[in-house]
């Protein structure tokens, strides 16, 4: 089974016009293939940023960034998953996850559907889909995209505990097949807790590292009380518990 790419970020500025101090300055995160990485922070300390730039859309900065080697605007687009499902009302099911990348057959495309559960609703539009049932096409589509890198942008909120609960249970369990590289960005400990094997904490302006921390039991075998300890070394790490980490 192939595995997912390694990632080097180094980034020396990064800034936006009209705005005096950069977002990110001297910051450098390496990823490690087919590992699990949360980026954790406030909203605005740059988190949606660094994944946009890891997928080679924002090159507007100072600094390299490559995936297996290969700076990150060459590199395979990477299956990105968002805040909301974006997915396009006029098209099916199966029509949006084809729309995605032109290289999608039909036929992959069902079978992605049918991974995440939905093998009888790919001829539905999103208007005929529950909340949960677009999410997971929402995932089906960036599986289908690139299974190898797969870029998350806060994409539990706005979701009751139930639902968030079995997406993430459905994502863990593809992530162990396929053996996907993951960024994904959070505000709450707990979606570090219960995903990653590795949580890095950012906070300030510009962004820096408070803390890099592994969490080293398989998400997949976390009980109540593994992950009741994950979330407490990582709200005291943070010293903010409850607040803007969650």
């Amino acid at each position: 089974m192939a595995s997912g790419p390694g990632i080097d970020l180094d980034i020396t500025t990064k800034r936006f016009d009209g705005v005096p101090v950069p977002l990110l300055e001297n910051l450098h995160i390496a990823v490690a293939p087919s590992s699990v990485v949360a980026l954790v922070g406030p909203s605005g300390v740059g988190k949606s940023t660094i994944l946009r730039l890891l997928a080679g859309i924002d090159r507007d900065f100072v600094g390299t960034i490559t995936i297996d080697g290969t700076p990150a605007h060459e590199a395979a687009t990477p299956g990105f998953v968002f805040q909301d499902p974006r997915l396009l009302p006029w098209l099916s099911a199966v029509g949006n996850i084809m729309a995605a990348d032109p290289a999608v057959t039909e036929g992959a495309a069902q079978a992605a559907l049918a991974r995440v559960g939905l093998a009888d609703a790919s001829l539905l539009f999103p208007h005929q889909l529950s909340g949960g049932m677009q999410r997971r096409v929402a995932l089906a589509r960036a599986f289908s995209v690139n299974a190898r890198l797969l870029l998350l942008d806060e994409p539990f909120v706005s979701l009751d505990r139930t639902l968030v609960t079995e997406i993430q249970q459905l994502f863990t369990r593809l992530i162990v097949e396929t053996q996907s590289t993951v960024v994904f960005v959070s505000h709450l400990s707990d979606d570090a807790a219960r995903l990653a094997d590795r949580a890095i904490l950012l906070d300030g302006y510009p962004a820096r590292v408070l803390a890099d921390i592994a969490l080293p039991v398989p998400p997949a075998e976390r009980d109540d009380r593994t992950l009741a300890n994950y979330r407490a070394e990582l709200d005291q790490v943070s010293g903010l518990p409850g607040s803007k980490y969650g």
